[in-house]
């Protein structure tokens, strides 16, 4: 049977990241050129409003141009970071108002610095403001296309599971969860024939492994995705390599719930899995591990130089909402469940756990006193932490720093749940830029879900990333 066709674009997701990065880069860019031709042409309207008439060099060059304009494309980047997850890059929504964001912020920044820096021929504002609306403007073009590029049906991946079991099932709720698509699935095979035609999560089991090569080509398959819990049997590994011979790409099923989730599934991995990817891989080079530290130093410092003018103003506004102590501390587990004592700013009533008993905290939580919600909402209830992220018990980026009694009692109902212990644990992470409150056992999985794709994939870049986004959310006053 002769290959069918197949999409002409199959990029993963880091390679669609690289992409947005690129086509933001070359849109920034070209603003800020554009920009500085409009500012060479308002010089040269002010000479000759004023009866000047400009010299060639002034009409052709300007050399008086400040450093950091060549870096407002870097910032414009580091201002759209929230639009480099493919999924919010291919929601119209999701898109526009992180532009609109990108600018407003742009302009508020620009605005501080100019009033408090108007040093004699300083960039005026007029250049400033021309590269956000034609940053915004490219921008705003440069993801039009690249929507729709995305969301082109002959240029969209199409997926076929490999197993309409547990592992399967489960990967089929994510995708339909997913807004928007971040691919077309099809369907299943499975060997069980009594699936053969049913229906699972909305999408039909369209045969069996014998016909894996027949179904490639007649549903014009580019991506299959093996979700097979346990052994899988000598004729059906050798169909799938026959059909990555034909060019189909196979997948495991972990990796596609990543790169759905940016979680990991805890719930339908093998028994080797932590082996594999953590202890194998955990070695992090020196130089991440270096700078990681680096960060963290400076973080500290920073934090600290924040909390030493706040705390007289911090523990007034607790003494008065609900009197002593001003300090809360508690003691938690650290990297290699090493024990630590933490301090944050007391934001419940005096013996909210006066029988001993751990309640997790909650959304609209009684026992948090009025000041209290405002010290969460802003985060400030955390800065005497950045004490422990200075002594390295901590670091800025990590998972939740959990007691001994919470972890013991996760750990004994949830798959994984000690690989936590692996790394530090930080102040912000991302399972706390994803995630809110945890209720349930439930909602704790989704969350340590969050916190080992961190631990896997962890890098300095992701790092900058979760630390961008948790000063959004410390500015939007959305904090837990």
């Amino acid at each position: 049977m002769a290959e069918a066709a197949r999409p002409a674009l199959r990029l993963r997701p880091n390679e669609h990241r690289l992409l947005l990065l690129l086509g933001d880069l070359i849109a920034s860019v070209a603003a800020a050129f554009s920009a500085f031709q409009v500012w060479r042409q308002y010089s040269v309207f002010r000479l000759i409003s004023q009866g000047t008439k400009p010299r060639l060099a002034e009409l052709l060059v300007r050399t008086d141009v400040p450093i950091w304009f060549y870096l407002l494309p870097v910032g414009w980047l580091l201002l759209m970071v929230e639009l480099y997850d493919p999924h919010a890059a291919i929601s119209w929504r999701r898109t526009l108002r992180g532009i609109a964001g990108a600018a407003f912020v742009g302009i508020v920044v620009y605005s501080l610095v100019f009033i408090l820096n108007q040093e004699p021929g300083a960039l005026p504002r007029i250049v400033v403001g021309a590269f956000i609306v034609l940053a915004s403007v490219l921008t705003v073009i440069w993801r039009v296309a690249y929507i729709r590029l995305y969301t082109s049906s002959g240029l969209q991946r199409r997926v076929l599971i490999v197993g309409a079991g547990k592992a399967g099932l489960a990967l089929a709720r994510v995708y339909a969860a997913a807004n928007p698509k971040p691919f077309n699935l099809i369907g299943y095979i499975d060997d069980d024939y009594q699936k053969l035609d049913q229906l699972y999560e909305g999408y039909p089991v369209v045969g069996s492994s014998q016909d894996l090569l027949a179904i490639t080509d007649q549903y014009r398959i580019s991506d299959v995705v093996v979700a097979i819990t346990g052994e899988v049997q000598g004729s059906t590994f050798q169909t799938l390599l026959d059909a990555q011979e034909r060019g189909v790409e196979v997948t495991r099923m972990p990796t596609v719930y990543e790169e759905i989730t940016q979680r990991v599934p805890v719930h339908h991995l093998e028994s080797d899995w932590i082996i594999r990817s953590f202890v194998d891989q955990l070695r992090v080079s020196v130089v991440y591990s270096a700078f990681k530290r680096t960060l963290d130093i400076a973080g500290g410092l920073l934090g600290l130089a924040i909390l030493v003018p706040l705390s007289p103003f911090l523990a007034l506004g607790i003494l008065l909402d609900s009197g002593v102590p001003i300090l809360y501390s508690q003691d938690r587990l650290g990297k290699g469940a090493d024990a630590f004592t933490i301090h944050k700013f007391r934001t419940m009533y005096q013996d909210a756990e006066a029988d001993g008993s751990y309640t997790p905290a909650s959304e609209n939580d009684e026992r948090v006193t009025r000041f209290g919600k405002f010290l969460r909402r802003t985060h400030l209830d955390e800065l005497p932490q950045f004490w422990n992220v200075l002594r390295g018990n901590m670091s800025l980026v990590g998972p939740r720093a959990e007691r001994s009694q919470l972890v013991a009692d996760y750990q004994r109902q949830i798959p994984f749940y000690r690989a936590r212990l692996l790394v530090k644990p930080g102040l912000t992470g991302w399972a706390q830029v994803n995630y809110g409150y945890v209720a349930s056992v439930r909602e704790t999985v989704v969350k340590l879900e969050y916190d080992l794709y961190y631990i896997e994939h962890r890098s300095l870049v992701m790092d900058i990333i979760i630390l961008l986004r948790t000063f959004g959310t410390v500015f939007g006053r959305r904090g837990r």
